[in-house]
């Protein structure tokens, strides 16, 4: 049984709170801003999540850290943060997914329950898998991404860093998604996509 210090303690927070229960892990308290005022989970606030000394802590209750925040952006700023203090996270598995022994998934990313990975498929680090979501054959998902509830990705896609692809959108095999883009849910995404947009619709086209 690991012992887990929770960096974020809302909305996405819970669902990995549950993954770790799940698993059989003991979640000995989580790092937030401020003392959340709802706490599901009945377990101590342990301070800010960007304070000095988080390492020490951790190593004197020989205790992991694991990612609970759901916005790239602020997840990829703690989990930075985290690594320039010595910290490593965890990664976090729900048993109830399924991941081939083939696939990678790197330090600090999320696999929910329902999620299929593939066969020599690889996930970059801080990823969001979400509840559902299907990552084919050699599939290549960049740092920081969240593939949300019901995506799925067919074979040979590859989605690059700070991206979102949204709830049940469709990626066709071999479509490659760069950087810090948006794909709305239930879109269907039948041809590339260069870095810095938003698509949306079926098929999928071009808003900003």
């Amino acid at each position: 049984m690991r012992k887990i210090a929770l960096f974020g303690y809302s909305g996405h927070a819970y669902v990995v709170a549950d993954a770790l229960t799940a698993g059989g892990d003991h979640i000995m308290g989580y790092y937030e801003r401020e003392k959340a005022a709802s706490n599901p989970f009945n377990i101590p606030w342990l301070g800010y999540e960007q304070e000095e000394g988080v390492l020490e802590v951790l190593e004197d209750q020989e205790a992991f850290a694991a990612l609970g925040v759901g916005e790239n952006r602020i997840r990829k700023k703690i989990m930075l943060f985290l690594k320039d203090q010595g910290v490593q996270c965890t990664r976090v598995i729900h048993p109830a997914s399924i991941v081939s022994g083939m696939a990678g998934v790197e330090e600090g990313s999320f696999v929910a329950a329902g999620v299929k990975v593939n066969a020599l498929a690889t996930v970059g680090a801080g990823v969001i898998l979400n509840t559902g979501c299907i990552i084919e054959h050699e599939c290549t998902i960049g740092s920081f991404v969240h593939i949300a509830p019901g995506a799925v990705l067919a074979g040979s896609v590859s989605v690059g860093e700070n991206s979102f692809i949204g709830a049940n959108a469709v990626i066709k095999q071999g479509v490659r998604i760069g950087s810090n883009v948006i794909i709305g849910a239930g879109s269907v995404v039948l041809k590339d996509i260069s870095d810095n947009q938003t698509w949306v619709g079926n098929p999928a086209r071009r808003i900003k």
